[in-house]
């Protein structure tokens, strides 16, 4: 198991090593659900750039069990739970609403803390994602970059599973653009997260510089665990 998953990794990193279309680093993000901390390790040794939970009790259970490497969190997060990752995790992929924002701030300003956040957007308007809306991205991120303890950092997205390449290229260079202007806005931007397994590459082509990997590296999820 762990030669095929450093062969993965290797794979993947091989395909990353010119960057993407603009020739900036990208990030490779293991996206470790349901993984466990013996497999996750794996993962580090075998050079991904950050490990990601998505589950608050997930990431509380195996994080003393992990090799160094960068913590990252993906999934949808409650604000009960922000307890059992605050001050843990380098960069939350996935401040999609302004609750959650709000109460993130008000416990990292508590505790003298800066949490590194992206602002998740639901570019393909689906009802069963979250995210702010493209059309308020703007407006979020001016609002967001001057709550006190919190710093954003970027955007993330993920794209609709359904709709032509056209269709899903635009979405990505959509994204690319909103995060160009952010950059002119904060020297704080550095990373638009988009891509998973299944369309990582296409991602890449257009401008997503952070891949969250899942099943690539991993193999496919087995939830009987």
């Amino acid at each position: 198991m762990k030669e095929t998953i450093r062969a993965r990794i290797a794979q993947i990193k091989k395909e990353l090593e010119k960057g993407n279309v603009y020739g900036e680093k990208v990030l490779l993000v293991a996206a470790t659900k349901t993984q466990s901390a013996e497999i996750v390790n794996m993962a580090i040794e075998g050079g991904v750039d950050a490990v990601a939970e998505n589950k608050p009790q997930e990431f509380r259970d195996k994080n003393e069990l992990l090799l160094p490497c960068a913590r990252h969190f993906i999934g949808h997060l409650q604000t009960n739970k922000i307890k059992y990752l605050l001050g843990k995790i380098e960069l939350y992929h996935s401040c999609d609403r302004d609750d959650l924002a709000n109460e993130l701030a008000r416990q990292s300003k508590a505790k003298g803390l800066f949490s590194d956040i992206l602002i998740q957007i639901n570019i393909g308007e689906e009802e069963s994602k979250g995210g702010y809306s493209y059309d308020s991205a703007k407006e979020v991120f001016t609002r967001l970059s001057q709550t006190e303890g919190l710093r954003v950092r970027g955007f993330m997205a993920m794209l609709p599973e359904t709709g032509s390449e056209e269709t899903l290229r635009g979405l990505v260079r959509k994204m690319r653009a909103l995060y160009d202007w952010a950059k002119t806005q904060s020297s704080d931007i550095a990373y638009l997260s988009m891509g998973m397994s299944g369309d990582y590459k296409l991602c890449v082509e257009e401008g997503s510089n952070v891949i969250r990997v899942g099943s690539t590296i991993f193999g496919a999820r087995d939830y009987s665990k």
